[in-house]
């Protein structure tokens, strides 16, 4: 909140002073929230929303009512001093500006009445085998000049599955649905990508939405095939949607992607980018002016095209998973192109469910719509 105060505050300082200091602000705004390269991956949250802790019990806890407090689904609730693992909205009585959710545990310890939270749905911390107690091995994929670390969890098929987190994720987010390809037995490759915690950083300072970063994704599908992979399902979320639409367009290695699987796929760049300026408080005339700074130097992010029958072989058939709710990435984008495209694009919709939180909101019907989609391509 204070964050969005600011932000207000300054807006109004910097429009009476005239055009140059609000582009100025404007662009220290951008790349210090995270839309330029220098934030531009952060652990998951619901874009800077927080609710104030109104009580805590060893089984529940009472936020602030807000629609996004009221999300169904598991979460993951994070604050200054700890997080915690909570369930969907319960019934019980509350006051009218507080909503009472189920709690699954807490790490370190309780809530203090009148902390400040956020949701997001990177539902677990730590490794695979630490978070889920799934064996793996830390394995380094050549890019270039450097090496970008990956967990390796192995299974019995020849097709694999390479998992892409978008802007202000983790290769933690993947691990929502990690149990779930396992029991299906496919090996598993989750990389971090540049500007990751423990991975390289990123050369460029503005960050385009998966259409300057899709070489991450094959530096993954390279390193996937060469160790014995027949083919490969590239599964991304939000911007991690989007490159994997990039790599299977561009990468001379496409011919060997089976499938692909996008989770709240930004298919709009430009709308993503000052739907994010909005959510983290930046006044609307100062909007575009973020934006354009967050994107100096480089080519404006592009939005992904669906990948083109090459030599006879038709697209990868996609699954996209996406809703009508999401705030960041407009679901008239992927409903417009999977119509487009109906013939090799399967749209599941999830109600009620914000951005990257498809899963979260309804693990039952994901897990089938994907067990649907991932069957053929076994």
């Amino acid at each position: 909140m204070r964050r969005r105060i600011t932000a207000a505050l300054a807006a109004s300082t910097v429009l009476a002073a005239g055009a140059g200091l609000a582009t100025a602000v404007a662009g220290r705004w951008a790349s210090g929230t995270g839309l330029g390269a220098a934030g531009a991956r952060r652990p998951a949250g619901f874009a800077g929303i927080r609710f104030a802790v109104h009580d805590s019990t060893a089984d529940t806890i009472t936020l602030t009512r807000s629609p996004h407090s009221l999300r169904p689904g598991t979460y993951r609730l994070t604050g200054r001093h700890g997080s915690a693992v909570i369930g969907p909205p319960l019934d019980l009585p509350s006051s009218p500006d507080t909503v009472v959710r189920q709690l699954l545990g807490v790490t370190p310890g309780p809530f203090q009445v009148g902390a400040s939270v956020g949701l997001t749905p990177q539902l677990h911390t730590g490794t695979p085998r630490s978070a889920l107690g799934i064996d793996h091995t830390d394995v380094e994929l050549p890019h270039g000049s450097v090496t970008l670390p990956a967990w390796y969890v192995p299974g019995a098929r020849e097709t694999w599955v390479i998992t892409l987190p978008g802007l202000g994720a983790t290769r933690e987010l993947p691990l929502n649905v990690l149990p779930f390809l396992r029991q299906h037995q496919f090996p598993v490759l989750l990389p971090s990508l540049r500007g990751d915690p423990g991975a390289p950083r990123r050369a460029e300072r503005a960050y385009r939405l998966g259409a300057g970063e899709w070489r991450d994704a094959e530096a993954a599908l390279r390193f996937a095939i060469r160790a014995g992979a027949r083919r490969v399902v590239l599964y991304g979320w939000s911007a991690g949607a989007a490159m994997a639409l990039h790599t299977a367009t561009h990468s001379p290695l496409r011919r060997q992607i089976a499938g692909l699987v996008l989770d709240s796929p930004v298919l709009a760049p430009a709308a993503t980018l000052r739907a994010l300026a909005a959510r983290r408080g930046l006044p609307a005339p100062l909007r575009p002016l973020a934006v354009a700074a967050a994107q100096r130097g480089a080519p404006p992010a592009e939005p992904p095209p669906m990948p083109p029958a090459d030599g006879g072989q038709a697209p990868p058939p996609v699954l996209l998973v996406h809703g009508p709710d999401d705030t960041v990435a407009p679901f008239a984008a992927s409903r417009e192109f999977a119509g487009r495209h109906e013939r090799h694009v399967h749209l599941h919709t999830v109600g009620q469910a914000e951005h990257a939180a498809m899963w979260n909101a309804d693990p039952s019907g994901y897990q089938e719509a994907l067990r649907r989609f991932l069957t053929p391509l076994m």
